[in-house]
């Protein structure tokens, strides 16, 4: 890891958030994984844990992803998770106190976020990035909804207007540095 580098956040690629609706996202941000892994670049997985009295079960009645194998990270993407870093959450973002501290240290202040779903937790880490005054870049052809391509095109209009129109790109608009100096196809 080198600080100041930028981070692929992989926003929640678990089991239980992958449907119909998403799956087509898999196969994608594998290989953009395995890319920004052998360019050097760093990765943080994020894995969303809800619990018992969540605020999604009170609010949603959604009492899902409490347990294996729900909450485990999707098995494709399971040989590069020894290269990256894995942040457990119970909220829809990434920015923890515990990982702020983290990120810090690390050096990390420009974010690409991917993953799943767009319009809630890949939304709120871009989002909180913007606000802690950090740069983040969503990648809107590596992320999806479990909730359909409408759920999607609605976190991607609102992402524009949260963090900027030209901070929401597709993986064609990735500098080939962080992709193994191939550039991907529009």
């Amino acid at each position: 890891m080198t600080a100041g580098q930028p981070v692929l956040v992989v926003t929640d690629m678990q089991n239980g958030f992958v449907r119909k609706q998403s799956a087509h996202v898999v196969p994608i941000v594998v290989d953009l994984v395995r890319r920004w892994q052998e360019s050097g670049g760093d990765v943080l997985f994020t894995r969303y844990f809800n619990y018992p009295g969540s605020p999604f079960e009170r609010f949603f009645e959604w009492s899902r992803l409490q347990s294996s194998p729900e909450t485990d990270i999707v098995p494709e993407l399971q040989p590069y998770l020894g290269r990256g870093t894995m942040l457990d959450k119970r909220i829809y973002s990434p920015f923890t106190v515990d990982s702020e501290a983290a990120f810090e240290r690390r050096g990390w202040s420009t974010f690409y976020f991917c993953g799943i779903a767009t319009e809630s937790c890949v939304l709120k880490g871009a989002v909180d990035a913007f606000e802690r005054n950090l740069t983040p870049w969503l990648i809107a052809d590596a992320s999806a909804s479990h909730a359909g391509a409408e759920a999607h095109a609605a976190g991607l209009l609102v992402a524009r207007r949260f963090i900027g129109p030209r901070q929401v790109i597709t993986r064609a608009d990735l500098p080939a540095a962080l992709v193994g100096g191939r550039p991907f196809q529009s």
